[in-house]
Formats: structure tokens, C-alpha cells, sequence
């Protein structure tokens, strides 16, 4: 028989539909899973389960960190604020050719583990991707990280695999020869070879860890891979109901590529094809207008926001309120620690909360506490497909629950339990973090990953970053002006709306 464990006379949020909350009640874990919950559930504990004293406490659903890029753990502070096609151009250059050493992998991504359980993320849904190909070193790398850290992860396979200049509008033009010929010639993944990559990696990995690791599908962004592979994802994501990761009009430029290269809005060429469904996670979802939020609403799939990215990399502010009217499901991500400087969710959260508020005169339309909670928690879990209950605390559900002390400073003194998770949090407040029923913090205090030792090794990489960094600028400034070109002549081609906080562009 399962261990149970018992968190007695804690303050608990549940954050279900009814938003129920008690002042003290108890909940009662089991095989991974909430067996009992309110006041005087401990009463049905066995005899010698593990207890908790939750007195003083909070007790709430795990974070889920709705999208994510853990190759990007490393690059806090390294890059400066630039339009994401000028940004891209310095973290994963197009004309890059060396790959990753899986220790690096491993230490990297498990880097992102440690910042993420130390503040209460539960999940992560982590868009993994590759410079500049795809290797099953690598890959066993990360998942490796996510199994001994004890996190949930639902890790893609993000790689394009069209030469870069079909990814923009006007660039080969704008390129000169030389520099045409060079981006023709980088080697590409084919078709067969992604797909071989998803099947070894499905095979290892799917369902690992006792189910807390789950395998998702990518193409990054539809521009970024041929119509066949794009379909062939779509396949693989309908047979096993598995997300299917997708950057979508993240940018305004990229509003300006869906008109010039494919005559059509880019939700509406992925409806087309026919991967615009459930399955579909459709990344930022900033450039949207109400034609692309009707197919969004109407395929059933979650929209992930970004806004911490989304400020950094001045692509706009998402209509938020607009999605969620249409009954589309929002979860929120960090993005990844060079667009977000950091792997903080609970800042991400208060931008959410305060972001949009800048975006519609109309205040009654801006978000509230308890949505921002709700799309941190279930939100994240729905969005991931995980086969189990998730993101709420409610018998049935997964044991993923941290307590946070109501002691700290951002509770004291406690006016709105909701508004301040949101807008005074910053993750301090939390002493532990269980998954799917196992202590992975306590106290403060990591148990499955030796901290100390994972951040002096970081720091002993750092010299390896450092030389990725240098020959990512190298590859980079040589391309810079003609990408600042197409980017000038993308804010000159009009595109019908505008997502900017500031003067209206055509």
C-alpha cells in the first residue's frame, strides 16, 4: 500500500472552478494523487503517514511554466533588447555549426530545474531546441536533468528545417550573393531525419520517471518547416493526444511574412493544413486579429503568453481579454532566460496582471487575480494534455502542491490573499514543492539535486558559454544590417492592426 502523507490545519486555495478556499483544513496524498481534502480530512489518514504542520501555510497547486526554452538557461543578462529577428539572429545564428557537449545540457537545463522548484513550479513545458541540429546526445541530456530533478516536463524537439531566408519576408532579396549562398548551403534536417529523432525519443522517453516526463511535438514555427513535416507533427500529435508547439504571430513582422509569402494570415495557413485543433499549443498569439481568434477559439486548442518576453523584445501586447472571451484556454510562460533575464514565473504573473491594463480603456476588461492564478495552475495543465488531473488541489488530482509561509513579508500584512500571490509574490514566500506526491523541496531545501554542486559547475562552464557566445556574434554581425533592413521594410508594409502600447502603426 501507498505511503500517504497528511498536511494537517493549513490555510488551502484550491483554485478549482469554484475557487473554493478554507481558512484550516487538511489534505490527505496517496499514490501520487489528492485522496481527501477540507477540514477534518486527516481523520481518514492510515496510521504512520508522513505529516505535515501546516499551520501558518499555504497550500495551492504547483506552478506549471506554460512555455519554455531550456537552451536558453545560460544567457541571463547576455543579450539586449532588440526585435526578436535581430534577437534570434545573436542566440541561435543561422550559419552556426557546433553542437552543445551533454554534460552542458545536462547542467543547463537543470539549472532552469533548480530556480523553477525553488519557487514552486510543479511543471514545465519545456520547447526544447537545438543548435544547429538535433542530437540524441543532447536530448537524453535534458530528459535526464528533468528525471533526477523531479520535476514534471513535457519536452518537444524544436527544429526548423527550411533554409533560413524562407522564414522572412524580403530577406533574400536583401542578401547578398555571397551571404545567399552561404545561409543555401547549411546543412538542414530532412523530413525522415526529424521524424527518426521523434521516434527514438518517444521511445525513451515518453512516459519516463513514472509518468512525470511526457514527449510533445514541435515545429518551432510553421514558416520555419516544410508544409510535409508540418503536417507529419500534426499526425503524431493527434494518434498519441500530445501538444503541438507552434510560435504564431509572435511579431509583427512575422504578420507582414503571412501576407507577403503565404497571401494569408499564418493561424489561417495552419488551419489549412489541417494542425490548428486541440492538440494545438499556439505560442504568443500577439498579431491576431478577430478572423485568427475565431479559428483559435473554434479548433480548441491553448494560447501560451509571454509577457515578460513579449516586453523585452517589443513584439506587442497580446489581446487578452479578446482570447478568453472566445473560450480559448491561456496558460503563461517565461519564454526562457534570455527574453525574460530570469526563470521567475511569479514576475511573469504580476506583468500579466499589470500589462494588460495599459492595453484597454476598458478596466472591467482587465484581468483579474484569481484568472492570472487560474492560467499559472490548471491553465498550464490543460494546455500540456497531461493524462492525470492537474493544476488544481481536488480528490483525483495529481499531489503537485506547494506551501508557501504566510510569515513573509509579502503576506504581512494579508489584505487579498489572491491580489498578493500575484502581485507581491516573487517566490521566496515558498517552503515546499511536491510532485505528484513526492517532497522534491523541503523547508527551503532541495532534495534531489545537490545546488551548490550544480551552480559551481555552471560557473565552471561558463567558459564554454562564454566561446559559444563569441562565435554566436561572430556568425551574427555579419548578417545584422540586411536582417535590420527587412525589419525596417516590415514596419513599412501596412498590416491592418497594431499591438503596441505606443503610436499607432498602419
Amino acid at each position: 500500500m501507498a505511503m500517504q502523507t497528511v498536511i494537517r490545519n493549513a490555510r488551502i486555495l484550491t483554485l478549482d472552478e469554484r475557487d473554493t478556499e478554507y481558512a484550516e483544513a487538511d489534505i490527505v496524498i496517496s499514490g501520487g494523487k489528492i485522496e481527501a481534502l477540507g477540514p477534518g480530512a486527516a481523520k481518514e489518514a492510515r496510521e504512520g503517514a508522513h505529516v505535515i504542520d501546516g499551520k501558518g501555510l499555504l497550500a495551492m497547486p504547483g506552478l506549471v511554466n506554460g512555455h519554455f526554452h531550456s537552451p536558453g538557461n545560460f544567457m541571463k543578462g547576455a543579450l539586449g533588447n532588440s526585435p526578436l529577428e535581430l534577437f534570434m539572429l545573436y542566440e541561435v545564428p543561422p550559419l552556426m555549426d557546433q553542437v552543445a557537449s551533454p554534460r552542458f545540457a545536462y547542467v543547463r537545463t537543470m539549472l532552469g530545474c533548480i530556480e523553477m522548484l525553488k519557487q514552486g513550479v510543479t511543471s514545465v513545458h519545456d520547447d526544447c531546441f537545438f543548435v544547429p541540429v538535433v542530437t540524441d546526445d543532447e536530448v537524453d541530456a535534458v530528459m535526464r536533468a528533468y528525471a533526477d530533478a523531479g520535476i514534471r516536463a513535457t519536452v518537444t524537439l524544436d527544429q526548423p528545417n527550411v533554409p533560413e531566408h524562407q522564414k522572412y519576408p524580403f530577406l533574400k532579396d536583401l542578401l547578398p550573393p555571397q551571404l545567399l549562398k552561404r545561409m543555401s548551403e547549411v546543412r538542414l534536417m530532412t523530413d525522415a531525419e526529424l521524424l527518426g529523432c521523434y521516434d527514438r525519443f518517444m521511445a525513451n522517453w515518453h512516459g519516463a520517471a513514472s509518468g512525470r516526463l511526457r514527449c510533445a511535438v514541435s515545429c518551432s514555427a510553421p514558416q520555419r518547416v516544410t508544409p510535409a513535416y508540418l503536417q507529419a507533427l500534426g499526425r503524431i500529435a493527434r494518434e498519441r493526444d500530445i501538444p503541438y508547439n507552434m510560435h504564431i504571430l509572435e511579431t509583427r513582422l512575422q504578420r507582414v511574412l503571412g501576407q507577403e509569402n503565404f497571401g494569408k494570415s499564418l493561424i489561417r495557413y495552419v488551419h489549412d493544413l489541417g494542425v490548428l485543433n486541440e492538440q494545438a499549443m499556439v505560442i504568443h498569439s500577439i498579431w491576431v486579429d478577430e478572423n485568427d481568434i475565431a479559428l483559435l477559439a473554434g479548433s480548441g486548442c491553448s494560447v501560451a503568453h509571454n509577457p515578460v518576453s513579449n516586453l523585452k523584445i517589443g513584439s506587442g501586447v497580446m489581446p487578452f481579454r479578446r482570447l478568453q472571451k472566445a473560450g480559448i484556454n491561456v496558460c503563461i510562460g517565461n519564454d526562457e532566460a534570455s527574453t525574460d533575464d530570469g526563470i521567475n514565473l511569479w514576475t511573469v504573473a504580476k506583468v500579466a496582471g499589470l500589462v494588460h491594463n495599459i492595453g484597454d480603456p476598458q478596466y472591467d476588461d482587465w484581468p483579474r487575480p484569481v484568472e492570472i492564478l487560474t492560467a499559472l495552475t490548471s491553465g498550464g495543465a490543460q494546455a500540456m494534455r497531461l493524462p492525470q488531473p492537474s493544476g488544481r488541489l481536488a480528490p483525483g488530482f495529481q499531489a503537485d502542491i506547494i506551501l508557501l509561509d504566510l510569515n513573509s513579508l509579502a503576506f504581512t500584512p494579508l489584505n487579498d490573499l489572491r491580489r498578493q500571490l500575484v502581485y507581491c509574490e516573487n517566490g521566496s514566500s515558498v517552503v515546499t514543492t511536491m510532485v505528484g506526491g513526492e517532497i522534491v523541496m523541503d523547508n527551503r531545501k532541495l532534495l534531489t539535486v545537490d545546488e551548490e554542486a550544480i551552480k559551481a559547475e555552471a560557473r565552471s562552464l561558463a567558459g564554454e558559454f562564454s566561446d559559444y557566445m563569441v562565435r554566436c556574434k561572430s556568425a551574427a554581425d555579419e548578417l545584422e544590417p540586411y536582417y535590420r533592413q527587412m525589419y525596417l521594410k516590415a514596419l513599412d508594409t501596412p498590416v491592418g492592426l497594431d499591438r503596441w502600447a505606443g503610436p499607432m502603426v498602419p
